[in-house]
């Protein structure tokens, strides 16, 4: 995934946006000069994750914690965000609930590798009512790590509104090439 073969269908600002190891809070807002707001939906232990959930979840220590949020610039709603923890990090880490992770995570200028580990198109109703637009969207999901051990797993799923900064994308299943 990391080497981003076959995606030269997906324009170039999608491909930075989605395959890129920076952080989308700040891309948001280096995009449309506003702060990222985070609108906290939920902070929750998982017993057990779904099984929508990104398999890397497996791989952290239990018990977990998910939390969800809107992401928001201005008025506008351009991304959904859901991420797993082990609950001791968790509270290490999350202390402020309406703070973005990335900024979170940097506060100690200790240093994290994120490693993205899949790529899709999502379709649901409830993403649609919340984007006001009409789906697939794209999303992906991947892990930080911090001295080679696995902190956290995220999955975001962005608004076609970035469209808007980052050009027209085709919302559909990308050919992988060989």
């Amino acid at each position: 995934m990391l080497s981003g073969q076959g995606l030269q269908k997906l324009p170039g600002a999608w491909q930075l946006m989605l395959l890129g190891d920076g952080s989308p809070t700040r891309h948001l807002r280096l995009l449309t000069g506003h702060e990222v707001e985070i609108e906290l939906i939920a902070m929750e232990e998982e017993l057990q994750p779904s099984k929508e959930a990104p398999i890397e979840v497996k791989e952290l220590k239990p018990p977990l914690l998910r939390r969800q949020v809107w992401l928001k610039c201005a008025s506008n709603t351009l991304a959904w965000a859901e991420s797993w923890w082990n609950n001791i990090e968790a509270e290490k880490h999350l202390q402020n609930k309406h703070q973005p992770i990335w900024k979170s995570l940097t506060q100690g200028r200790s240093e994290l590798f994120r490693e993205v580990d899949g790529l899709a198109l999502v379709d649901a109703n409830w993403l649609e009512s919340k984007f006001e637009r009409k789906g697939p969207f794209w999303s992906r999901h991947y892990r930080f790590f911090r001295q080679d051990k696995e902190l956290t797993v995220i999955r975001e799923v962005f608004s076609p509104s970035l469209e808007l900064w980052l050009g027209k994308t085709h919302r559909k299943p990308i050919k992988l090439t060989d």
